[in-house]
């Protein structure tokens, strides 16, 4: 989808920027360069604050639908849906800023700059952010994050609907403890074939208003200061013509925690310098001696001024009321019916089906009289939303679906289990005081329902969870506290048990994938999940998620969380089987792909590789499957066969369905060890199916890709 901004439009904003910087004083000038700033009346400049979110809905302003966690959204494999989402929450937006406007509120979290998508890589399954992204792959970091981008900016020629902002700049995946300290030390190889792909897609594609430097270091320069990020690469590489801010307070760890600099003045100039505009946080008060002492050029502290009011006119904030057709979106649209709708389709649509024995899902609700529902995870809301959520005017937890959804015919009977992470639900009781419950509730039912997992409090950004993990890392890939025991004693009741994972990352559940009936990854669902989850369950919903991350068996097999090289890590360099695989999931219905061929074989043609396939729904449910393309190439120290082209379809049971996908040149490019892009000659396979080509999802999914050869010479 192209972009139709138009660029002199932006040329316009920016020479109208550049005479009413002209006309500030070298304090007024600095005031406007930290997240809090200022009104200016003599210049008729309101105040505006910078700082606001919007990961997966508008966050922290009140009401607002809270759809799935990004990572659950990643689940969808679909880009247009990712836009559709980018698009309602620049709508509620809209509808915010309009309303608080008119309320003379200018604070946090109340501005049209939203620091949103976060696409960086997935790399290690126990960072606590990882939930924040789009999961392990370049190639579904970069597609969605371009798309939610364009759904936050919109397509007006004049206006941005809102401004986003790609972060956290560059190499940024924990772990958390160390974030101020830390040193990323990355290869030129790993950098451009892993870290920097969504990001200069984000920037080239999605034209991004906003990019936000990360609080550690990339091979010793601080990313907030970075040369050779924010200069040589963002702005002379790719041409980046937005404003880059800070991380908040990562300006002050340039002295206090990277050691890089003796003090604030240094840091200051070393961050404005290199092309840090912003200062989420107040450090930059210090540039006005550092202008005077001669340590950074007043030039180019207009150059960033600049940079800001651009943006504050490309979201025409400084025309007049009317002028602007996102003006008049009235504050009725947020939390409405049509919302509330989408996110429930948004919600059913990114749970992944791991495991589903002798076809237990669906569930048949005449065949069932008693339903036992067990889990810390079953009625808690915290689990619904992730972090950097808003609030919603109703919460729906998987407990509270499945009895709406069943009603009055059939008996629910709950036990909270066990407590999220500790070994007893109340202080004064004994360890595992609620197994009696359990035993009670598995034997009176016809099915459990176990629900498990995580929350944000377990798994999050250092300083917000409130556990005693402390950093917001997890220590292991374990469920906690008592929930395998909990799942054990469901397993002896000799019901069938159904698992549904709440969590925002991978889990270790090599037993419960061994000995449960069925197995749902439910991520963080959002406000309306129960509802989705129910609706998945009984059969109302087909589910067609696919694993954005790969699933280990132990936290043994990882590599050290500190290291960043890719080695081992994710789908595309790991050597050991995973238990459950990026883009695996299973479907209530069956697809089979045939007459899979190449049409075209000219890389170097304008087409690219054209391959052709037919997809049917043999099963007995309508469903919309995942296609997948993966292109591997036969040499030594090349990555696995990696994720090239997705292809949402839907296909009514008994329907045949026609595809054309085609791979341009770069889908078969890779970077050598000087971080150049090379198409090496060799035979490339590629690899089309409703799973990745490896060993453990044709186990799985007892289905083969097809796959098809080129030769480079």
């Amino acid at each position: 989808m192209e972009l139709v901004h138009d660029q002199k439009k932006t040329e316009q904003y920016r020479k109208r920027a550049e005479e009413l910087v002209a006309q500030m004083t070298l304090e007024e000038k600095v005031s406007q360069t930290m997240h809090k700033t200022p009104a200016i009346e003599r210049l008729g400049i309101k105040a505006y604050n910078w700082w606001n979110e919007a990961l997966h809905g508008v966050a922290r302003a009140g009401t607002a639908t809270v759809f799935p966690q990004a990572v659950g959204l990643a689940a969808t494999f679909d880009e247009e849906l990712l836009e559709q989402i980018g698009d309602a929450v620049s709508t509620e937006a809209r509808a915010k800023f309009n309303m608080q406007q008119a309320g003379k509120d200018t604070d946090i979290y109340k501005g049209l700059t939203f620091w949103a998508p976060n696409v960086n890589i997935f790399r290690d399954p126990r960072w606590g952010r990882g939930h924040e992204t789009f999961g392990e792959d370049p190639y579904l970091t970069e597609r969605l994050g371009v798309r939610y981008i364009m759904g936050l900016q919109g397509h007006d020629e004049k206006y941005l609907k809102t401004a986003a902002c790609a972060k956290h700049f560059a190499v940024h995946s924990g772990p958390e403890s160390v974030r101020h300290s830390f040193d990323a030390k990355v290869s030129e190889q790993d950098l451009r074939q892993t870290y920097l792909p969504a990001f200069e897609a984000c920037v080239k594609e999605a034209k991004v208003e906003a990019v936000m430097g990360a609080y550690n270091r990339t091979n010793g320069e601080p990313c907030c200061g970075s040369k050779r990020l924010l200069t040589d690469i963002l702005r002379k590489e790719w041409g980046f013509e937005g404003h880059v801010t800070s991380d908040c307070w990562a300006i002050k760890d340039f002295h206090e925690n990277h050691c890089v600099t003796a003090g604030p003045e240094e840091s200051v100039s070393l961050a404005m310098n290199n092309g840090c505009d912003l200062n989420c946080g107040s450090l930059f008060t210090y540039l006005e001696k550092a202008v005077k002492d001669g340590m950074v050029d007043e030039k180019r502290l207009d150059e960033a001024v600049v940079n800001l009011f651009t943006a504050r006119m490309k979201l025409g904030v400084f025309d007049q009321k009317g002028e602007n057709p996102y003006d008049k979106i009235p504050y009725t649209v947020v939390d409405s019916p049509e919302m509330k709708k989408l996110n429930e389709k948004v919600s059913e649509r990114s749970l992944v089906l791991l495991k589903n024995k002798d076809h237990l899902l669906p569930l048949n609700k005449e065949k069932i009289h008693t339903i036992g529902v067990i889990g810390p995870n079953a009625d808690n809301r915290r689990a619904l939303v992730g972090n950097y959520e808003g609030t919603a005017s109703r919460y729906v937890t998987v407990l509270e679906g499945i009895q709406d959804y069943v009603g009055e015919k059939i008996r629910v009977l709950y036990s909270e289990g066990c407590h999220l992470y500790q070994d007893r639900t109340s202080g004064l009781a004994e360890a595992n005081d609620r197994a009696a419950e359990v035993r009670g509730v598995c034997e009176a039912s016809d099915v459990v329902i176990a629900v498990m997992g995580l929350d944000a409090s377990l798994e999050g950004e250092e300083g917000d969870t409130g556990n005693e993990y402390g950093s917001g890392d997890k220590p292991n890939l374990n469920l906690p506290g008592l929930q395998h025991d909990i799942l054990k004693l469901a397993k002896e009741s000799g019901k069938p048990v159904i698992l549904v994972l709440l969590a925002g990352s991978a889990m270790a559940v090599a037993w419960e994938e061994e000995h449960l009936d069925a197995i749902v990854q439910g991520w963080y669902p959002g406000a309306q999940g129960g509802t989705a989850i129910a609706r998945l369950l009984f059969g109302e919903a087909n589910p067609e998620g696919k694993l954005p991350v790969t699933f280990y068996r132990t936290t043994e097999e990882l590599p050290d969380f500190e290291d960043y090289s890719m080695k081992g890590r994710t789908y595309r360099y790991m050597k050991q089987k995973a238990l459950y695989p990026f883009g695996y999931g299973l479907s209530y219905t069956e697809y089979d792909y045939r007459n899979v061929e190449l049409v075209s074989g000219g890389i170097e043609s304008e087409k690219g590789v054209v391959l052709q396939a037919e997809v049917q729904n043999t099963g007995k449910m309508d469903g919309i499957e995942t296609v997948q393309v993966y292109v591997g190439l036969e040499k030594d120290g090349a990555p696995n066969p990696q994720l090239k082209k997705i292809v949402k379809l839907p296909v009514k049971s008994g329907e045949t369905k026609k595809i054309e996908v085609s791979l341009q040149k770069e889908a078969f490019m890779l970077y050598d060890e000087e971080g150049k892009q090379v198409l090496y000659p060799g035979t490339y396979h590629i690899y089309l199916g409703g799973s990745q080509p490896d060993e453990r999802s044709l186990e799985l999914t007892q289905k083969a890709v097809h796959q098809v050869q080129v030769i480079v010479h």
